[in-house]
């Protein structure tokens, strides 16, 4: 330890090799929304970096309990940043370039937003129709669950928000929302081809 707290990279490698295993089992147990796994792993090897830069020998602990509790901090640190409201937007973004229906479609979001507004009374109308069948439609096709989560979620509330009032896991409501969306995309999918 005092190696790499005098500037020695190799043990400073060693340790963070030594240690990496234990800290992706740590982050094994933790979910963060809009993030992927690696995410997770890498705010834990932060954490363990900042172990080895603070650890004191003159401490009553060892060096692995000061890790664990620095990993841990480092990764609990991050979901608590992640699920604040003021990251909404980052968190639950869409991209507008990304294919409506499948990976392999050429329609975008971006095309399908239109820059003109329809004040044309027939076709308000008409559109006002087509979303009360989607509406309907989506009736049949989700879960009391799901339409619950999808409710909650448009009104603007966050995954911590939608668990807590409906008492599940976040993970469970992601899991929902993702189920409604392909659920959406086959039915507009198939939509578009009676059309």
């Amino acid at each position: 330890m005092e190696a790499v707290q005098n500037g020695d990279d190799e043990a400073l490698e060693f340790l963070i090799h030594k240690y990496r295993n234990f800290v992706r089992a740590k982050a094994r147990s933790y979910f963060l929304i809009g993030a992927d796994r690696e995410d997770i792993v890498q705010e834990g090897m932060i954490g363990l970096y900042k172990s080895i830069r603070d650890y004191r020998q003159d401490r009553l602990t060892s060096f692995k309990a000061f890790a664990e509790l620095c990993v841990t901090r480092q990764i609990i640190t991050a979901i608590k940043t992640a699920t604040r409201q003021k990251h909404i937007p980052l968190n639950s973004y869409v991209s507008l370039d990304k294919p409506i229906y499948d990976e392999d479609s050429d329609r975008t979001l971006l095309d399908v937003l239109s820059t003109h507004r329809v004040t044309d009374p027939e076709e308000v109308v008409i559109h006002q129709e087509e979303f009360d069948d989607i509406e309907l439609k989506l009736s049949e096709l989700l879960s009391d669950f799901e339409r619950q989560v999808l409710t909650l979620y448009l009104d603007g509330r966050s995954y911590q928000e939608i668990a807590v009032d409906l008492e599940r896991h976040v993970k469970s409501v992601d899991n929902a929302l993702q189920r409604v969306k392909r659920k959406l995309e086959k039915y507009l999918a198939f939509r578009n081809v009676m059309v």
